[in-house]
C-alpha cells in the first residue's frame, strides 16, 4: 500500500537516492517490483531530511503523484542531506486530508512512515484510542490508520522507549487488536533507523563505508541488498544493522539478534 525508504550516510543529493537509481522510489510510484498489495502509489508522496546543525527535519509533501510534481526534480537535485526518509503513497481509503496524510509524519525531531494497512480501521483500533491522551488524538496530522499508528509510537517514545522498542510494541499491540494488519513501520531520528517487516517487503543495503539504506524494495540491482524476514524488527546506524524476531518480545528474545552486519 506504499513504498518507503530511509537513508543514513555521507551527504548526498536527495535525487541520488530517490530519482536517479534505475528502480528509485520515483519509479516505484508507478512500477514497483516487489509490492504485494496495490500496483500504483499515486495518492501522495513526501520526503523529510535533516540539515547539519538543525535537529528538526524539513519536509516536502504533496497530495498527488510524485511524477506530477514538476518542482520536485529541482529540489531533489540541489538539496543534500546525511539522513532522510521518503515515501510514495497508495491510500487504504480515500480521504480529505490531502498532503497531511502523506508520509513522513514528524514530531520531536523524528520522521515516520507506515507501509501497510490496519484491518478493520477505524473500529478495530477504537479500544486503543483510550490509551492515548486527548492531546495526542487532537494533534494527529491526518485521520487515517497511519497517523493513528504514529500517535501510538510517539506516545511510547515520549514515555521513554527506544525507537526499536516503540515500533515493536506498537506492531504487536495493533496486530493483536486488528489481526491481518500489515505493519511495515519506518522511523528515523537522523542518527538511527528503526523499521519493522510485518506483512510486506523490507530490504537493507550497507556500505561502502558508513552508509545504510532501508527500503521497501531495492532501488537497483546491487547484489549486496539483503531482504529482512517477515515478523522482524530492524535497528540500524550508519555502520551496523541489527535484526530481531518480533514473534516474542520478552527481554531475553529482544536481546538475541537474528542477524548482525557491519561495515
Amino acid at each position: 500500500m506504499c513504498r518507503h525508504l530511509a537513508y543514513l550516510g555521507p551527504e548526498e543529493p536527495l535525487g541520488r537516492l530517490l530519482t536517479e537509481p534505475t528502480h528509485a522510489l520515483y519509479r516505484q510510484s508507478w512500477a514497483p517490483r516487489r509490492q504485494r498489495y496495490g500496483t500504483v502509489n499515486a495518492d501522495g508522496f513526501g520526503v523529510g531530511w535533516y540539515a547539519d546543525g538543525d535537529p528538526e527535519p524539513a519536509r516536502y509533501r504533496r497530495a498527488g503523484p510524485i511524477w506530477a510534481d514538476l518542482s520536485f526534480a529541482d529540489l531533489a537535485r540541489v538539496v543534500r542531506s546525511r539522513a532522510l526518509l521518503a515515501a510514495v503513497r497508495d491510500a487504504t481509503l480515500a480521504g480529505a486530508d490531502a498532503e497531511a496524510a502523506a508520509a513522513p509524519y514528524a514530531a520531536d525531531g523524528r520522521l515516520f512512515s507506515h507501509n501497510g494497512a490496519v484491518a478493520g480501521w477505524p473500529g478495530s483500533l477504537e479500544p486503543l484510542a483510550g490509551t492515548l491522551p486527548a492531546s495526542a488524538l487532537l494533534s494527529m496530522e491526518a485521520r487515517n490508520d497511519s497517523a493513528f499508528v504514529w500517535a501510538l509510537v510517539l506516545a511510547r517514545l515520549r514515555g521513554g522507549d527506544t525507537e526499536g522498542q516503540a515500533l515493536a510494541d506498537t506492531v504487536l499491540e495493533v496486530a493483536e487488536a486488528a489481526p491481518g494488519s500489515r505493519l511495515n513501520l519506518l522511523l528515523t531520528d537522523g542518527a538511527t533507523i528503526a523499521a519493522t517487516a510485518w506483512g510486506d517487503t523490507l530490504w537493507y543495503l550497507t556500505g561502502p563505508g558508513p552508509r545504510t539504506v532501508v527500503a521497501s524494495e531495492p532501488y537497483d540491482d546491487d547484489p549486496r541488498w539483503q531482504e529482512v524476514p517477515d515478523r522482524t524488527l530492524l535497528v540500524a546506524s550508519r555502520a551496523d544493522v541489527l535484526l530481531t524476531p518480533l514473534k516474542d518480545q520478552s527481554p531475553d528474545a529482544a536481546s538475541a539478534p537474528l542477524e548482525e552486519t557491519g561495515t
